[in-house]
């Protein structure tokens, strides 16, 4: 049986301590270059010698360079005199030496051996230049290979040879000096050697193989991978402090290269600089053996560069509590010199270069690596300090400078001054294949089934996957050996890293016992003492950070266990000078980790709770340091293994628990990793959570995980291994939705693809790295096919070839769902245009793929864009360079239909019920941007667009092709098949360029707009569709609009063409060529020739041209510099030229000028006096507007002299022209004259008061006039109707500042005309006096007026004058006064037949002087029908002496208070003072909700007969007054409403009420609303109903009625046999309560009126309620809006409301009720003739539903509201919504918020709306509209003559749609305001529209 171990999240294995071999390496690793720079002539038996020799001679040159002269004397003893003398010709020194140097290898080995023993002696040389020198001369052994017992005491021959130098070198204390340093030093250099040899030599080795007994990580020699990084990035690295950072660079910076250790310690470095390597590795690669691996070899002579080298553990560092200087740390704590320790410390300090040391592991470096505390200067080498800052003093080079430091550590955040001093930086990744099969065929050597145990390992692509670290390929090598010899035919390995780790324990065991060892049962009982004890002491010395143990810490019985089985490792430890002491450690830090863990799973001790919270994964997510989690790296990953059904037999073994305490703790650990997903987490936190999910096996807890994780799964620069993407993968399979997986700059092993190829839920896969290449590609490549939800996959930033991307391609056809593929930035350079394509057009679903940035040519473009154009599923290429190299392509995408070759087919949407289907066409997008194309590449492009027949749009813009290219092309024009847009911006167009293209143009039937502007050197074309333009007409027949719906007079003939040349610098002289093509070019409609210079000479010259333009409909010719002179030219050509329609003119900093014209019948008419098309063109009018032009007296007079020569002029527009008094009063003399005139404006001019005056008297100058407004003393709009007879006229003059003064003068010119229907004077400045003077003219007044006399500094005498006034006119019938912010003062006036006399004061502060004077008034009214007080300073005791004052001889007096102590007033108190009123009272509202106490008295008063009061005070209890009761019941015996709204009813009262008022025998109408019945409830209440035997309408709404108080109603209903209307909104009346009612109701043949909206109704309910409605045939009106139905539900009401006849209001908005009721309902409305009001908003209605009610509504004539707000009704209904509002002639009201309108669908409605002739109030806020949508609604605001609200609030109109309706708005007097709310509109434009008319609101306040 084939062994199945999926990946695990092994890499967390620690790197092998020293006290166990870990990965060893192969000699070769360590030889050196071979050099030739320096051979000597004689043999050299050690290679290492040579290249030591060759790599110094730099070194000696430079020496011997400083004297010359004893150089070329020594050499004169063994060189030719005449060789020497060729020599003079060089003179520079070096040259000279290096030249003498090769002379003397050249004589022969004695010559070299004198040489180099005479410069021994002479000169000091550094201590390594004479060693080796010494050597070279046959005198030393540099390899030093003595045996291990030589004695060390011989001296050497190279101290031999000093002693001779000594001999002949002059004597003195400093040579001496020299000579004891350096005798010292080579003797400490010969101890060092052994006492490595000793600890780490072959010895060790070969007593470790010797072991029977296979210890954990005993590993035989098996080289490592080690990749080097950049180092310098780590600067720039630590500016940028990065979540979840480690020691590892960023693994984008990493070279892709494999290096040698000996490369690393061999690299040069500055003098006296020392030299930092940091060396990082994952758990279990490598690292400790590795240093110990570097100790053996340079012990063995191989790194000869070094002459001492110490090694420093971390973990023993952190036993020093102690401070040291550097010579005891080298001395004491690694190995005392026997002598001279002084004399030594001086060598090491002169020889700091050739010194390595060395420091592993600082993961487990347990102190703060905090070296804030370091001086700033150099210390002092007496100077002690704590291991940091020795540490960071030696990388700084401040101690022993010069020497190499070689650190090494797992990946973790480094202490800040490590990324500035780090110099090669490397990583340890492990094992490749090729080692793993050599290290499991080196374990398994001496078995017979060595070659089964390797095949075993590499056909299980999990299992190898594992064994690329070496510490688990040791563990798994050790399970799969005992399990071999156990059980020779069938293997099953452990599945998880924790379960390997429990199988090796138990391995351990039973190896020990021997085959008689038993069960596992047994083994773990027989020694559970020792074995707890040793998990106490692993979970002790994690939390005190210990990692080495004294002798005392562990107790006998668990050292002797550890010991023999191998778990625990026995060294000497050294603290000081002293004695070395024994230590203990676990032989792997992992190993400690592991027994932690499962000391927390099998401890009695440990609760719930602390193993929640020693499951600190958050924690070491969350913490900014590293501290209490840093020997903790794979404690979770243990804790979360252990928890696993697996591992729960062996947890209840070693603990002797049942197995729900086990599954308890392990719950525990599972459901904080289901938390941990909750959180956002970054990659790395991602890849720790997986394979914490993996090691649990658990495919609950995984799927939950895999759902709860981001949908998009980020890693940015960190390096994944195949353990890392299996655990990925393993939770990723386990999701239910599909991932994008993104890796940026990560290393990513080839093995991880073939893992990755099994991710089935990943729809994104992205790299982007530059080591992604070829390799990387057909890797991947093959692995594509299993991806089998993949859409998008992106190489990006790598280095593929062409050939790489043909592989990826092929590859990928195999996908099914492959939609994009993006390769940029790679080295694909010029790939083959129809081999690419090809490729493409394989994969059926494709739709993008980006090659940019790939080095591709300007001719490889052109290739793919032929090749591209001609490919059947390719719909857009587009290519653009933003370089200025003419070889290099920035950008080259190209799209696909992605649907097997055949484009996507297009749908032409009709409304109509047969709809039609388009035919299938292609269109082609052609992008060829910023190329450099020049006109030699017109041919090439020529010919690529020919080749396609259904391009679409083309863009060449940015390139060269000049006039000559542009030509070339546009010549071809017709035969290029380009069905929209051809752009050819940028390249270098001249004037004779743009004659030429309009030329081209007028050839090309097809060409509908040209763009052009030379100062932006801008051109493009557009194009009709070819369905449109195959239905057109031959040119020389014009085509003319017919949709009666439009009714625009600008509808443009679809032949006909735009033509813009704007912001080209013409000049008049250049535009007789220019207008010599245009009068080619017959059929342009639009012409703009805007910003240009070409002046009033250029504007004449164009008018002369214009005949020809036959269908020219726009001409624009803004920013030209013309002068006030063309303005009288183009106000001459209005009155004279038929064709023109409009003339819009500004002269100021912008210049405007836009002309509009009218179609021509013929085209043989003369421009004169041709026809005109349209054949309401004379009722039409026309326009003339001229803005911001300062024109005096005598420039208007002559304007309107001109303008009363043009009979057709509608509208004028004199605005911003800062006219003056005398100019203004010249215009309004010719209004007569304007004959057609409907519209003068004025804006932005200062009005006086004078002016304003004169402006009112035009409606004396001219009787068509019907409205005056003048505004904000700045704007003036006069209104005209079309014909004299007599009409409504209206005059408005707010914000005038007019006085009293003119007061006089205003009434004088109202009389003379006849006070018009309205007279708005608000916001002047009349005062108490100006209202006197007006009051004492009202009296002239002979009909109906409303005079608005608002913010006017009115005081309450002026108020109380105005009282007497309203008191002694007859004909003043209404009066409104507020004298609070609101400021209101209206005047009513009628004729003296009018009964109504009516007045409402409110918040006019009056004292009690004023309320007495106000009282007297009232008294002397008797004619007053109304009377409205609110918030008048009145108190209860003068609302009592007002109900006194207020009488009148007959009919009804309704008197309403408002004030503050309404609320806080009893009924029974109201009632009181009810009773105080004069007459008989018929209605009583109490609304404490709002302070409202209202009466309706009627008069004269009529007593009730005594014995009708006295039975019903019989009823009533006795201890109530009869003199209040018998008051109450006379004053109501007539009582017939009785309203009242948040009241408190006592007992008192509502027994009152029950006994009193319900039983009266004329009330008709009684509502309680939101109020309450205390103590006896509503239940009380509802009993009493019984005895309302006349009501009509019965309003219960907000009492909280529940389906338990129905039936008590219902008795109730049954003795109302006239009841018309039952109100019983916003309860809690369900189901059951409706269906009683509804039986209820079956019976009630009179009622009207039904509501039951905001209860709880649903379908069985409003089921029972539709049955009832067959019934009710006189039913007008029914609301059951947000109740609970379903569609179901829904459908049967409308079924049922189809038989309702009467129906007359159908309220159903807010029940869900979806398109299925929507469809029932439009079937049911043809039935509902007599529909006015339908409000179905918020229903969940969309596209279908809408369509269908929307083709319903034209059926219900009558409609006058409509609301289906809040439904998503889609463009297709809104469209037929549009279609049938022209039928609906009675709508007033449309609500349509929320309902996704766009612009195209406001340009219908906009269409339809003016067609509805009652329409009040549109609604449209909350939506998607636009300008576009804003203009299109303002262009028909002027057709809705009674519209009166337009709502557009929160939607997308900015400055355009703005100004647009501000323009609009001024032609409708009528419109009361356009709410803009929250809306993209410019604070300041904002501003400035609300000043020029208030009635455009911007904001809230």
């Amino acid at each position: 049986m084939s062994v199945c171990v999926p990946s695990v999240c092994l890499q967390q294995i620690d790197s092998l301590s020293g006290y166990g071999a870990e990965a060893t390496f192969a000699l070769d690793s360590w030889k050196e270059t071979d050099y030739t720079t320096m051979q000597p002539p004689f043999q050299l038996d050690d290679p290492d010698l040579q290249a030591s020799v060759a790599r110094a001679r730099p070194q000696l040159v430079e020496f011997l360079s400083r004297c010359p002269d004893w150089l070329f004397s020594i050499s004169q003893q063994f060189i030719p005199q005449g060789t020497l003398g060729s020599l003079a010709g060089i003179t520079d020194p070096r040259e000279k030496t290096s030249v003498l140097l090769d002379l003397l290898e050249q004589a022969g080995p004695a010559a070299w051996k004198h040489f180099a023993q005479s410069v021994c002696m002479e000169y000091d040389l550094p201590l390594d230049l004479e060693v080796l020198l010494m050597s070279s001369a046959g005198e030393g052994n540099f390899s030093q290979t003595e045996e291990a017992g030589r004695d060390t005491r011989l001296q050497s021959p190279v101290l031999k040879g000093s002693a001779r130098r000594r001999r002949h070198s002059s004597s003195g204390s400093d040579k001496e000096a020299k000579q004891r340093r350096l005798d010292s030093s080579l003797k400490y250099r010969h101890l060092l050697i052994n006492s490595i040899r000793q600890r780490y030599g072959s010895r060790r080795e070969a007593e470790a193989q010797a072991q029977t007994q296979p210890l954990p990580f005993n590993q035989a020699f098996v080289n490592v991978v080690i990749h080097q990084s950049k180092a310098p990035r780590l600067k720039e690295r630590a500016e940028k402090p990065r979540e979840d950072v480690a020691g590892a660079p960023e693994p984008e910076e990493c070279a892709d290269t494999a290096v040698k250790v000996s490369d690393l310690l061999c690299r040069e470095a500055p003098a006296n600089t020392t030299k930092v390597i940091f060396l990082f590795g994952k758990p279990g690669t490598g690292k400790t053996r590795l240093m110990h691996r570097i100790c053996q070899k340079w012990a063995e002579g191989v790194l000869s560069q070094f002459l001492f080298t110490f090694l420093f553990e971390f973990r023993q560092l952190n036993l020093l509590k102690r401070k040291l200087t550097l010579k005891e740390l080298l001395f004491d704590v690694f190995l005392e010199p026997e002598d001279s320790p002084d004399a030594v410390f001086e060598g090491l300090l002169e020889n700091a270069q050739q010194t390595l040391i060395i420091f592993d592991g600082l993961d487990e470096f347990a102190a703060n690596m905090d070296v804030s505390l370091s001086s700033k200067r150099d210390p002092a080498l007496t100077s002690p300090m704590s291991i940091s800052q020795l540490f960071a003093e030696l990388c700084h080079g401040k101690l022993l400078p010069g020497c190499t430091v070689l650190v090494t550590s797992r990946p973790k955040r480094l202490p800040d001054f490590l990324l500035y001093t780090v110099g090669v930086l490397a990583e340890i990744w492990g094992f490749d294949h090729q080692k793993v099969e050599e290290y499991v065929g080196h374990y398994f050597r001496q078995h017979s089934f060595r070659e089964r145990a390797i095949a075993h390992v590499k056909n299980n692509t999990k299992l190898l996957s594992m064994c690329l670290i070496p510490a688990l390929c040791n563990i798994v090598c050790i399970c799969l050996e005992y399990l071999l010899l156990k059980h020779q035919m069938s293997v099953e390995l452990p599945q998880t890293m924790t379960q390997f780790y429990i199988k090796m324990f138990l391995i351990f065991l039973n190896k020990q016992q021997g085959d008689s060892a038993g069960e596992e049962e047994t083994q773990l009982n027989y020694n559970k003492k020792a074995i707890f004890g040793l998990l106490d002491l692993a979970l002790r010395g994690l939390e005190e950070k210990k990692l080495v143990f004294y002798e005392g810490d562990i107790p006998e019985d668990v050292k002797e266990f550890a010991s023999l089985h191998g778990l625990l490792t026995v060294f000497e430890v050294k603290t000081s000078s002293s004695s070395p002491e024994v230590g203990y450690a676990f032989v792997h830090l992992s190993l400690q980790e592991f027994f932690a863990a499962l000391c927390l799973m099998v401890s009695q001790r440990v609760e719930k709770n602390y193993l929640k919270k020693k499951f600190f994964l958050k924690s070491k997510w969350t913490l900014k340091n590293e501290t209490k989690t840093e020997f903790m790296e794979s404690f979770h990953i243990f804790l979360s293994g252990l928890s696993s059904r697996e591992c729960r037999t062996f947890l209840m073994l070693l603990a002797e628990q049942d197995e729900a305490w086990v599954q308890e703790k392990q719950e525990v650990i599972l459901q904080s990793l289901k938390k941990l997903a909750a959180t956002h987490l970054s990659g790395p936190k991602v890849l720790e959570l997986c394979h914490c999910t993996f090691e649990t096996q658990n495919l609950e807890v995984a799927q939950h995980i895999g759902n709860l994780l981001n949908f998009k799964y980020e890693f940015k620069n960190i390096r994944l291994t195949t353990l890392d993407m299996s655990a990925l993968v393993f939770v990723i399979n386990l999701g239910q939705d599909l991932i994008y997986l993104d890796f940026a700059g990560c290393l990513v092993d080839t093995d991880c693809l073939e893992v990755l190829a099994g991710c089935k839920n990943m729809e994104h896969l992205s790299f982007r790295s530059r080591r992604c290449g070829d390799d990387f590609a057909a890797a991947l490549s093959k692995g594509l096919q299993g991806m089998g939800s993949l859409k998008k996959l992106e190489l990006t930033g790598g280095s593929i070839t062409a050939e790489g991307m043909t592989n990826l391609v092929q590859a990928a056809s195999q996908c099914l769902q492959l939609e994009e593929i993006n390769l940029q930035g790679n080295r694909i350079r010029d790939p083959e245009g129809k081999t690419v394509m090809d490729l493409f057009s394989k994969i059926e679903t494709l739709k993008k793929v980006d090659l940019s940035n790939n080095h591709l040519s300007l001719n490889a473009v052109l290739s793919l864009a032929k090749e591209g154009l001609v490919c059947q599923n390719v719909t857009e290429l587009c290519a653009r360079s933003e370089s200025s190299s003419k070889s290099k392509v920035d950008t080259i995408i190209i799209y696909f239909s992605g649907s097997s070759g055949k484009a996507q087919r297009s749908l032409d949407l009709k409304l109509d019920e047969d709809k039609e289907h388009a035919t299938p066409t292609r269109h082609v997008n052609l992008c060829l941007q910023d190329h450099r194309l020049s006109f030699q590449h017109a041919k090439t492009i020529v010919a690529i667009l020919q080749s396609c027949p259904c391009l679409s749009e083309v863009d060449l813009s940015g390139n060269r092709l000049g006039d000559e290219g542009c030509s070339c092309l546009l010549e071809s024009l017709p035969c290029i098949p380009i069905s929209r847009q051809l752009n050819l911006s940028q390249n270098c167009l001249s004037v004779t360029g743009v004659c030429s293209l309009l030329k081209s143009v007028n050839s090309c039937q097809k060409v509908m707009e040209v763009q052009v502007s030379l100062c932006h050197d801008t051109a493009v074309l557009r194009f009709r569709e070819d369905t449109e333009f195959a239905s057109l007409p031959p040119r020389e027949e014009p085509l003319f609009s017919t949709d009666h719906q439009h009714e625009e007079e600008n509808q443009t003939p679809t032949t006909s063409q735009k033509i813009r040349l704007t912001e080209c610098n013409f000049q008049a002289n250049e535009l007789k060529n220019l207008c010599a093509v245009l009068k080619e070019c017959g059929h342009i409609s639009e012409l703009d020739l805007s910003c240009n210079y070409l002046g009033d000479e250029g504007l004449l010259q164009l008018f002369q041209c214009l005949p020809k333009l036959k269908m020219l409909r726009s001409l624009k010719f803004n920013d030209n510099q013309i002068s006030l002179n063309s303005v009288f030219f183009l106000a001459q050509s209005l009155a004279t030229l038929e064709h023109i329609k409009t003339v819009s003119l500004s002269l100021g900093h912008t210049q405007v000028v836009h002309l509009t014209f009218w179609e021509r019948v013929r085209s043989t008419s003369r421009w004169r006096s041709g026809s005109l098309a349209h054949p309401q063109q004379e009722e039409k009018g026309r326009c003339f507007s001229l803005r911001d032009c300062r024109v005096s007296l005598e420039d208007v007079t002559r304007l309107c002299q001109i303008l009363a020569r043009c009979p057709q002029l509608t509208e004028l527009d004199l605005s911003g022209n800062s006219l003056s008094d005398q100019s203004i009063e010249t215009l309004l003399n010719f209004l007569p004259s304007f004959c057609h005139l409907t519209l003068l404006s004025i804006r932005k001019n200062s009005l006086s008061p004078h002016c304003a005056v004169f402006l009112l008297n035009s409606i004396n100058l001219c009787q068509r006039i019907r409205v005056v407004e003048v505004w904000s003393s700045e704007n003036a709009f006069l209104h005209l109707g079309a014909s004299l007879q007599s009409q409504r006229t209206s005059c408005r003059l707010t914000g005038c500042a007019l006085g009293e003064g003119q007061v006089e003068e205003l009434c004088n010119i109202l009389e003379q005309h006849g006070w018009p229907a309205e007279v708005d004077l608000s916001r002047n400045q009349l005062g108490d006096e100006g209202l006197r003077c007006l009051l004492d003219h009202l009296h002239r007044v002979p009909g109906t007026c409303s005079l608005n006399l608002s913010h006017n500094g009115i005081s309450q005498d002026g108020v109380l004058h105005l009282i007497n006034a309203f008191v002694t006119s007859g004909n003043t019938t209404e009066v409104q006064v507020s004298l609070c912010s609101k400021a209101t003062l209206i005047i009513k006036l009628t004729r003296e037949d009018d009964p109504r006399k009516i007045l409402r004061l409110a918040e006019c502060n009056f004292q009690p002087e004023h309320l007495e004077k106000l009282f007297l008034l009232l008294e002397k009214c008797t004619g007053l029908t109304e009377y409205t007080s609110s918030n008048n300073n009145m108190t209860v005791q003068a609302a009592e002496r007002l109900l006194h004052s207020l009488r009148k001889d007959l009919g009804l007096l309704k008197i309403s208070i408002e004030e503050p102590w309404v609320c806080r007033e009893r009924v029974m108190n109201l009632l009181e003072l009810a009773v105080q009123a004069s007459g008989n009272i018929t209605e009583i509202t109490i609304c404490k909700d709002k302070t409202l106490f209202q009466l309706v008295t009627r008069f004269p008063h009529c007593l009730e007969k005594t014995e009708s009061v006295i039975s019903r005070l019989n009823l009533y209890k006795p201890e109530i007054k009869h003199s209040f009761c018998q008051r109450l019941c006379e004053k109501c015996a007539q009582l017939q409403e009785l309203r009242w709204s948040h009241v408190e009813l006592h007992e008192d009262e509502a027994e009152m009420l029950v006994r009193i008022l319900l039983p009266l025998p004329e009330l008709k109408t009684f509502g309680l609303t939101s109020s309450s019945v205390a103590p006896t409830g509503i239940d009380y209440l509802i009993s009493g109903l019984q005895n309302c035997q006349a009501i009509e309408e019965l309003n219960l709404a907000y009492m909280k009625l529940s389906s338990a108080a129905i039936p008590e109603l219902v008795l109730g209903l049954c003795e109302m046999p006239s009841l018309k209307r039952l109100i019983l909104n916003h309860n809690s009346i369900g189901d059951d309560g409706c269906s009683r009612l509804a039986e209820a109701l079956r019976k009630m043949h009179n009622m009207e009126e039904i509501n039951l909206s905001h209860n709880e109704i649903t379908d069985p309910g409003l089921i029972n309620l539709a049955d009832a409605l067959l019934e009710i045939q006189k039913l007008q009106k029914i609301n059951l809006s947000g109740n609970c139905p379903s569609p179901t539900g829904g459908e049967k009401l409308m079924e049922a409301l189809a038989h309702c006849k009467h129906i007359k209001e159908l309220l159903l908005s807010r029940n869900g009720f979806g398109d299925r009721t929507a469809a029932t309902l439009a079937l049911c409305l043809p039935h509902m003739t007599n529909l006015r009001i339908l409000d179905f908003q918020n229903n969940e209605v969309g596209q279908a539903g809408g369509l269908e009610l929307a083709r319903a509504l034209v059926v219900c004539e009558l409609l006058e509201e409509i609301s289906l707000s809040e439904n998503d009704l889609g463009e297709q209904s809104v469209h037929a919504l549009s279609k049938g509002l022209p039928y609906l002639k009675h709508l007033r009201k449309i609500d349509l918020k929320f309902c996704g309108i766009t612009d195209d669908a406001s340009k219908w409605l906009s269409l339809g709306f003016r067609q509805c002739p009652s329409l009040e109030e549109i609604i449209m806020s909350w939506n998607a509209l636009g300008d576009g949508g804003a203009q299109e609604l303002a262009i028909a605001l002027p057709k809705m003559e009674k519209l009166k609200v337009l709502d557009l609030e929160k939607n997308h109109i900015g400055a355009c749609g703005a100004t647009k309706l501000a323009e609009e708005l001024a032609k409708c007097p009528e419109i009361q305001f356009i709410r803009l709310w929250d809306n993209p509109v410019p604070r300041g434009l904002a501003e400035s529209l609300t000043s020029q008319d208030p009635r455009l609101c911007f904001s809230f306040n």
